[in-house]
């Protein structure tokens, strides 16, 4: 696969320019500032992204204030007692979407928060200390233990955490199958190795979060 040097100068001459290229790389958060995001926030964040998900993102940022009313603020051991009338109002509370595995998954994403309070101090601490160089283990985590958090989803939530990480894109997977890294989407463990392994030796390699390099990838195919 090609340095990542070689990567970023593709993705200048696709775009106008280093400095072009630079100014549209996505900001990132430090462990601390992550950290200290409360999980009330960490919630929102989590059903933000699940609603998100297959759906129009304008719909859904137009009624996020309903969301946010409407789950009175997304406290979450409000919410991993979720009741069975607690779900039939929300089925008709027309300030949110009402799907309902999209809304039964608010409570699941609770629990997980109260539960890495339990183990890590908070959701947000577990987030901002997972290492970046098991960046996968954390997606796998959020896949197994969180509702509906896997694939696009999981990682886009982390993007706009501010955490850093990488976000496979139709674009990035393109640019990944090309620089040899797999051979289709990854979704199997190996082939989602692979993608960590490529990361790690472009980090490396740069000196770059993994949520810049993801970022000129696509830019070198979109």
């Amino acid at each position: 696969m090609r340095t990542f040097a070689e990567i970023f100068e593709m993705a200048a001459e696709r775009k106008g320019g280093a400095e072009v290229v630079e100014g549209m790389l996505p900001d990132i958060k430090t462990a601390a500032e992550i950290s200290a995001i409360p999980s009330d926030r960490i919630l929102a964040g989590m059903t933000r992204s699940v609603f998100q998900a297959g759906f129009s993102w304008k719909v859904i940022e137009k009624k996020w204030p309903g969301f946010e009313e409407a789950f009175e603020g997304f406290v979450p051991v409000r919410w991993k007692f979720m009741s069975d009338d607690d779900l039939d109002s929300l089925l008709k509370d027309t300030r949110i979407v009402r799907n309902g595995p999209k809304i039964l998954a608010v409570r699941d994403n609770a629990i997980l928060v109260c539960d890495l309070e339990d183990e890590y101090g908070s959701a947000a601490k577990c987030i901002a200390d997972w290492p970046a160089e098991d960046f996968v283990g954390l997606l796998d985590m959020l896949k197994a233990r969180g509702g509906r958090l896997g694939g696009m989803t999981g990682q886009i939530f982390l993007r706009f955490l501010g955490r850093d990480g990488w976000a496979l894109s139709k674009d990035v997977v393109a640019a990944l199958i090309r620089e040899g890294v797999v051979d289709k989407a990854p979704t199997g463990k190996g082939a989602m190795r692979a993608v960590q392994a490529a990361f790690n030796a472009w980090a490396e390699e740069s000196g770059r979060p993994f949520a810049h390099i993801s970022r000129t990838l696509s830019y070198t195919v979109g």
